[in-house]
């Protein structure tokens, strides 16, 4: 029976559970969108909703700052979720993240999931972008150089058939002789 029991372990100790919890939180925090196991991003949700949530306050925000420090090591991202996230969630009264079933994984079948932030909007880094636009004129670039060498290989195919059509004269002269 399981009465009483909070967490999943994750099969991890728990030093190592603590340092995974963090480390995905400010993933989540950095980049509030992040793709993980479906277990981890259940264990990641409430980790995260009660950071943000000290992020909120409006009494003691020093105190919160401090006990948001930590969980989140980087001070960049501290700064982002009081400056930023916290402002954005301020009417919400819970619930600031979601979780999206992406399916098993390739490797090992393990429930895969997207777990993001409310109010997040997909931002293209723009390398998708310059593929695409480079994509096209790669293949303009690349049917010149083609018909280069098709014209090249049509230059040099008569000569080798006319040298062909020697060697072959020579051989039924040498097979008459």
């Amino acid at each position: 029976m399981r009465h009483r029991v909070a967490h999943r372990k994750l099969g991890r100790t728990t030093p190592h559970r603590i340092a995974l919890l963090r480390n995905l939180t400010t993933a989540l925090f950095e980049r509030e969108r992040i793709r993980t196991t479906l277990v981890k991003a259940k264990e990641v949700r409430p980790f995260a909703e009660r950071l943000i949530t000290l992020a909120r306050r409006e009494d003691d925000r020093l105190h919160a700052r401090r006990l948001a420090a930590r969980d989140i090591q980087d001070r960049a991202v501290v700064k982002k979720l009081f400056d930023t996230l916290g402002a954005r969630f301020a009417a919400r009264p819970g619930g600031y993240t979601r979780i999206l079933r992406l399916g098993p994984r390739q490797g090992d079948g393990a429930e895969m999931a997207l777990i993001e932030l409310v109010g997040y909007e997909f931002k293209s880094d723009g390398k998708d972008d310059k593929d695409a636009k480079k994509k096209p004129a790669e293949k303009k670039a690349a049917a010149p150089k083609a018909g280069k060498k098709k014209a090249a290989a049509k230059k040099t195919a008569p000569k080798k058939k006319a040298s062909a059509k020697k060697s072959a004269a020579k051989k039924t002269a040498r097979k008459k002789d």
